[in-house]
């Protein structure tokens, strides 16, 4: 057979190809190209490779949208139908809670983290150093101060013998102690003393008075704030040596403002920076006194300075403030921020920095999704509150992370910064401001984060109680508040205006309104009030509890059961749209189902093993396996790839020890699935005998005690009408007996 008779014969030029005989040759030029009206096209072969592999491409790239699909499928990107297709809205939905709690769960890690298990230890010694101790040989410590003079006894007394250790002694085994605060608290750069001051015409003085009094300092405010130079430097220049004299912006003492108890305070200020010396900070603080440093005009006075534990790698910075309003007396109050500034160091940190990469990745992963869903559904995605919140939390956690890129930056160049030279104080205060917003953002997102597990579970109707609660007595509540808030804010006004001036709960309308919600939840105190107003004390008091506590708060609690009472009756009567008990039983069965064919197999097999030798001689060829087990239907590959599983030697044959061999893995097989089988049934039948154990102790459940209920009211109704037509029927044969018998004596007489 010649050549070109294979070309005429297509078919069996392929088989021969098939088989081997022939290898098919790439096409030369002339073969490869037609020449059509002077133009080189390409002829069907080439063509057919073309179109191929743009099918390749095509096939790959709707692989990888289908892999992507997959990858952010929710129920709202793929709009499904949980009544036509339960089964799949379950899938997806639980595949969404799978997810979600991983993403939960390494929020929590990453928060806690955050949070050294020491932190309010560390804080406490502190506290007990510079705000509870006491000097020597007085009684008054810093919560004490109420006098301008005992200022400057709390920063001669325990302000310097807790800033300066009494530990002196230093080897090159040790650190130097002097610069410890309680031993371990190593103080950072130099502390500062600030004020701020206002003018002496910041207020206006009566002209009865103006004879008697000559300077006038009104309360806080940055306008009426003091600029000019005061005490012995008045006119002069400022020097670098002397600036407690002078005044400084914010700016340019690269400081930041502070909301005290009485106003907030800008940076601004005059300001004298303390030494490392004990001695020297004892002069420089004698020197301010005896120079009348702090006066009338003064309205506040800041001491700041941070410290640093290495062993629980945790900053601190200090703010004790005095704040000396218009009205006379000093009013102390202090921040201490325990912050955790570097954040990597242990094995654990490192962990923790695992845990944000992941945060991160899975961050990215829900703006992706929420943007998808957003293309989709427009300005209708805002209609949800979920959707809302699920925004919320991305725009978090995006805060957070860019905050926390920022801050490792910033803190490695104060820290270099300060390493450059020890002898000045640097500003913790802002970076540990915002590293505690920080942690209260944190806070808040792990706080929404959990709260949106009820998105995942509100398929379920047990689940969705809480909100249909709420959301169905939601009217009958604003109602409610407006008719509350209208008494409260009247009891809140009436208690500021009476007690304002004598109790300390009542000093401003703001304390007045939390201290009547104390008042709410038990906690009040009746001896301030009836000590203020002997009369109008007990009867304010006595009225509000009645009102409020006892009428209006059990309305609120009446609104809210009588709510759930529906809901819950309704729930009960109604069938879930989505059953999960259903859902996971049969998956249940299917699991059930692949072992049993997997049992069936290992089965047909081993009686393939035994029927299979044909001759006689212990020895099963590839023939006898394939025709064996082709005849139970088993495919080519599937036996193919078995038998060479176990054909050590190649030879298409399997002797004695690979026939044992491969039926010893069987038998091993059989026993493992009838292990997982008999778990699985055992399992399956102690849950059917909890079920009915718990229906026999139980009695009727609720949803058939429900259905009688409703079916014994109407049954009630109906005879109940029928009663009365009967009571009718008789009332009116009742009088018709007796007009018969009337006439009838009239007809007798």
């Amino acid at each position: 057979m010649s050549h070109s008779q294979f070309d005429e014969s297509g078919a069996m030029q392929d088989m021969y190809i098939n088989d081997g005989f022939i290898q098919e040759e790439e096409p030369v030029a002339m073969e490869a190209e037609v020449y059509v009206n002077g133009k080189v096209q390409l002829n069907s072969k080439k063509q057919k490779k073309s179109k191929k592999k743009k099918n390749d491409e095509k096939n790959y790239f709707s692989i990888c949208c289908g892999v992507l699909r997959k990858l952010w499928a929710t129920r709202q990107t793929e709009d499904i139908d949980k009544v036509k297709h339960p089964e799949r809205y379950v899938k997806i939905t639980l595949r969404e809670l799978v997810i979600y709690l991983i993403f939960l769960v390494v929020i929590c890690i990453v928060s806690f983290g955050m949070i050294h298990s020491n932190t309010f230890t560390f804080t406490n010694v502190l506290i007990d150093s510079f705000i509870k101790s006491k000097a020597e040989g007085s009684d008054i410590a810093f919560e004490d101060v109420v006098h301008m003079n005992e200022i400057w006894n709390i920063l001669q007394g325990p302000f310097l013998d807790n800033y300066f250790n009494d530990f002196k002694q230093s080897t090159n085994n040790t650190d130097d102690l002097t610069k410890f605060i309680a031993n371990e608290n190593r103080i950072l750069g130099l502390a500062r003393l600030r004020q701020v001051r206002v003018r002496n015409d910041s207020c206006v003085i009566p002209d009865d008075f103006k004879q008697e009094i000559r300077f006038c300092y009104s309360d806080w405010a940055p306008s009426l704030e003091e600029k000019e130079p005061f005490g012995p430097f008045v006119g002069q220049n400022m020097t670098s040596n002397v600036t407690a004299w002078f005044y400084q912006t914010e700016k340019e003492l690269k400081g930041s403002g502070h909301q005290g108890l009485m106003n907030y305070y800008d940076g601004s200020g005059y300001v004298m920076e303390l030494s490392q010396e004990r001695e020297e900070t004892q002069a420089r603080i004698q020197y301010l006194f005896d120079n009348l440093w702090i006066d009338r005009a003064t309205r506040a006075v800041f001491i700041d300075f941070t410290v640093y534990n290495a062993n629980i790698n945790l900053f601190c910075q200090i703010k004790i403030v005095f704040e000396l309003p218009a009205t006379g007396g000093v009013v102390p109050s202090y921040i201490m921020r325990p912050v955790k500034l570097i954040r990597y160091v242990t094995t654990f940190d490192y962990f923790i920095l695992v845990c944000e990469i992941v945060l991160c990745v899975f961050v990215l992963y829900y703006i992706i999704e929420e943007a998808i869903e957003i293309q989709k559904h427009k300005l209708s995605y805002f209609k949800a509150f979920w959707n809302i919140l699920d925004v919320v939390i991305l725009a978090i956690a995006v805060v957070c992370i860019v905050f926390n890129i920022y801050r490792q930056e910033k803190v490695s160049n104060m820290l270099e910064k300060l390493l450059e030279n020890d002898n000045q104080f640097i500003d913790f205060d802002l970076l540990a401001y915002w590293q505690e917003l920080f942690n209260n953002a944190v806070g808040f997102m792990s706080f929404l984060a959990w709260i949106k597990v009820f998105k995942y579970v509100s398929f379920n109707k047990t689940m969705t109680q809480l909100s249909l609660t709420l959301s169905r007595c939601a009217k009958d509540v604003v109602g409610f508040a407006i008719m509350f808030f209208i008494v409260f804010l009247a009891y809140a006004q009436l208690g500021y205006l009476i007690f304002g001036t004598q109790v300390q709960d009542f000093s401003t309308f703001s304390f007045a309104i939390f201290t009547l919600f104390r008042i709410i939840l038990g906690d009040f105190d009746f001896e301030s009030l009836e000590a203020a107003n002997r009369v109008l004390g007990p009867i304010f008091f006595l009225t509000y509890v009645f009102f409020v506590f006892f009428v209006l708060l059990n309305m609120f609690i009446a609104i809210i059961n009588d709510t759930y009472g529906e809901i819950k009756s309704e729930i009960a009567n109604q069938k879930s749209d989505i059953e999960l008990g259903s859902f996971f039983k049969k998956g249940y069965n299917r699991v059930l189902d692949k072992l049993n064919i997997r049992r069936a197999q290992i089965i047909d097999i081993q009686k393939a093993i035994t029927t299979a030798d044909l001759n006689q001689d212990n020895i099963i060829d590839f023939i006898e396996f394939r025709n064996n087990l082709r005849a139970k239907g088993y495919g080519d590959i599937e036996i193919e790839a078995l038998f060479s599983k176990y054909d050590l030697d190649g030879d298409r044959c399997l002797n004695e020890i690979e026939q044992k061999n491969m039926f010893k893995d069987l038998s091993e097989q059989n026993d493992e699935l009838k292990e997982a089988y008999m778990a699985l049934e055992q399992a399956s039948e102690e849950k059917g005998n909890e079920e009915k154990k718990r229906k026999r102790t139980n009695g009727v459940l609720f949803e058939d005690y429900s259905n009688l209920s409703s079916r014994i009211d109407k049954m009630e109704t109906s005879i109940g009408s029928i009663v009365n037509k009967v009571d009718s029927v008789l009332n009116k044969l009742e009088n018709a007996e007796k007009n018969i018998r009337a006439q009838s004596v009239i007809f007798i007489q």
